[in-house]
């Protein structure tokens, strides 16, 4: 396996989490917060999705398909265009509600948008400094590595959540 398979199969894993984490539950039930300041089902979906297309769009120099298809508009969050669920307050956690048909379609448009952007990098492509910021600059390759984590991460947690309100 080369590096844009390695890279297509991590992403594969997000999105089979996901549509685990999402699957057949109703918008309440993805809305639940197991304490007054957890994060939902549904936030934790829109946030690692919302981070993977800023990220990538960044990485990649494209648009994000949260303003270019028109996803905004269809959540109709009360949140600014570049808003990704980093820093949010506990209310602004709240305010993310959304069909489970919603939360999948957006992430399903990220992921296909996503391999296309990888399935065709080559090792010497994931060298590529794609924020000078950073001390040390990061590298396309860490930026990809780190959005896999993330989403990883928030996907097991949305899982953790729907099991808890699974057993209520």
């Amino acid at each position: 396996m080369n590096s844009a398979g390695l890279l297509v199969d991590s992403f594969g894993r997000v999105r089979e989490a996901v549509h685990e984490a999402v699957e057949g539950l109703t918008e309440d039930e993805l809305a639940v917060r197991i304490d007054p300041d957890a994060n939902s089902v549904a936030w934790l979906v829109w946030h690692l999705t919302r981070v993977q297309d800023d990220h990538l769009a960044g990485a990649f120099d494209d648009d994000q398909l949260w303003e270019s298809d028109g996803w905004r508009g269809r959540f109709g969050l009360p949140f600014g265009k570049r808003a990704t669920g980093y820093g949010q307050t506990s209310a602004q956690v709240g305010k993310v509600r959304a069909p489970a048909e919603l939360l999948l379609g957006y992430h399903d448009a990220v992921h296909e948008r996503t391999l296309e952007l990888v399935r065709s990098l080559t090792n010497a492509d994931l060298d590529r400094v794609v924020d000078a910021a950073w001390d040390p600059p990061v590298t396309l390759g860490v930026r990809l590595v780190s959005v896999i984590a993330e989403d990883l991460q928030h996907a097991g947690q949305a899982a953790f959540v729907r099991g808890v309100v699974e057993r209520r």
